[in-house]
């Protein structure tokens, strides 16, 4: 039998009123991959906040034994001299310093007060080898992808003799090769001894690496699978995370699809890093009212920057091309123009470009349409909350009240207020850029009902995805697109993975 190398004990942790967790228990054998899933919001990162000590011990109620022993974590320092790293799923390096310098942050090589640069690049060459890491040293971080940044968190763990890896959601901003260059490393560190607890909405991805998985809902352990004595049934995780069946991941829809809503001709944009060179290369494009629309395409294909420069030309330089809304040319040359138009632009980087996180929910959500809760530059405060709870309501996002902040809340919950925020612009074509990134099963569904009742309002919507099943689950018609370019049109009827990676790969341009 497996030894357990952590035992969490009838965790209770509240915030204010809000109770967290309540009554968590959590085993994990030694040397073994332990998948924790959950709704956004069950409480799985505040669980591992917990045992790496950023919420340090006596702010919770439970018992923490690690090792055989029990624990009192004050701080990450406590944690990680016992060998438990934590990696978040927003990464903790400084871009502008040095991978050498990111891996002994705090911890540095040094000589008589002096750092001795010769040994920690070589060390740092060793680690990187370790995870497969094929970078400089001396590179800095903010020039490396987001799947490479993730090996030098992985990297930075090792260097503190890691016993016990936390990674929450690592595949969440990954391509598909990334993520399986990821998970690979993660069943090589299990063969080295080393234990890990991966927090994922990706069953497929948990299914392929982990021995056990706890299912986490609404703060309490719910259930527990031993991938090794059953095989791991998705429809049994589900109805576990979302506490009901979930006969079908994608809400039906009768598609009442309608004329010509938006479209552009000939939309080329300039590469604003290289001058002369386009980065988005004569695309013509529509979407029709009752219709949504899927952009497929590998990493670094330009769909978000297409998006962008659709909306407001908030992205490129010498930008040709038309756009008509309604059958009339429209000009799209500001942020603010586009919006005036009736264009909507949800961005992937809720966090960084979508919501001010130190502000409340109430404020994000009136934030892209502010003249209908204020008058003559004086905000109607009570118009504006009644706004928010009543989104609050149809969105169904769980939070104390519309004061909380949306850095309280958790990641689905961040993304249904950008939706909301969009929503109340009253958008006549709504473009959604990765819409259900990193947010789990039962959140997504309730996205795809949200699209589906905004295209029965005779709108149009534009998804771009990085998933093909859930394209392939919601829309009507797929561009696929490659270099800059649309490579392949497809009807829904007419679509499947395999032909859109055929189109990828044959990459010729469609007009």
């Amino acid at each position: 039998m497996t030894k357990t190398i952590l035992d969490m004990r009838d965790i209770q942790k509240c915030f204010g009123p809000v109770k967290a967790l309540s009554r968590v228990n959590l085993k994990v054998g030694d040397g073994e991959i332990h998948a924790i899933c959950g709704e956004n919001g069950a409480g799985k990162s505040t669980l591992m906040k917990i045992l790496s000590g950023v919420y340090p011990h006596g702010s919770f109620t439970g018992e923490i034994v690690f090792d055989g022993a029990p624990r009192t974590f004050q701080g990450l320092r406590d944690s990680e001299a016992l060998g438990i790293c934590i990696i978040h799923q927003e990464l903790a390096l400084v871009p502008m310093l040095s991978i050498t310098e990111n891996l002994f942050l705090g911890n540095e090589i040094a000589r008589h007060g002096v750092i001795d640069w010769d040994e920690a690049h070589q060390r740092a060459r060793e680690l990187l080898a370790r995870v497969g890491l094929d970078a400089r040293p001396q590179t800095l971080v903010g020039n490396l992808g987001i799947g490479q940044q993730q090996m030098v968190e992985i990297a930075k763990a090792l260097a503190k003799d890691v016993r016990l890896l936390i990674l929450d959601e690592p595949t969440a901003s990954l391509n598909e090769k990334d993520s399986d260059t990821l998970l690979k490393l993660m069943l090589e560190l299990k063969g080295r001894g080393i234990t890990s607890i991966i927090i994922s909405h990706k069953l497929n991805e948990i299914g392929r690496v982990a021995d056990e998985i706890t299912v986490i809902r609404d703060g309490s352990t719910v259930d527990v699978i031993d991938r090794r004595a059953e095989p791991i049934d998705e429809g049994r995780v589900i109805r576990s995370m979302v506490g009901r069946e979930l006969s079908d991941r994608y809400p039906k829809r009768v598609p009442d699809i309608g004329e010509t809503l938006f479209e552009v001709q000939g939309w080329s944009v300039g590469d604003p890093a290289h001058p002369g060179r386009d980065r988005i290369r004569n695309i013509n494009f529509h979407v029709r009212r009752g219709e949504v629309v899927g952009i497929a395409g590998l990493m670094g294909a330009g769909r978000t920057e297409f998006a962008m420069s659709v909306f407001g030309r908030s992205y490129g330089s010498n930008i040709r091309g038309k756009a008509r809304l309604e059958g009339r040319d429209v000009d799209l040359g500001t942020v603010r123009k586009a919006i005036d138009h009736g264009l909507a632009y949800a961005t992937e980087d809720r966090k960084g470009a979508g919501l001010v996180l130190g502000e409340s929910i109430t404020r994000n959500t009136s934030m892209a349409n502010l003249a209908t809760v204020s008058k003559r530059w004086v905000m109607n405060e009570l118009a504006e909350s009644a706004v928010a709870v009543d989104f609050q309501a149809r969105l169904r996002i769980r939070s104390p009240d519309v004061l909380q902040t949306v850095d309280k809340l958790s990641g689905g919950n961040q993304q249904k207020v950008v939706l909301a925020k969009w929503l109340f612009s009253d958008p006549k074509v709504l473009i959604l850029d990765e819409p259900t990134r990193g947010i789990d099963v039962g959140a997504k569904y309730e996205i795809y009902a949200v699209v589906n009742q905004v295209v029965s309002e005779g709108r149009g919507v534009v998804m771009i995805s990085s998933e093909m099943p859930e394209l392939l689950g919601t829309c009507d018609r797929i561009y696929v697109m490659n270099e800059g370019r649309f490579v392949g049109e497809f009807p829904i009827a007419e679509a499947s993975q395999e032909k859109i990676m055929h189109a990828i790969m044959k990459n010729e341009v469609i007009q």
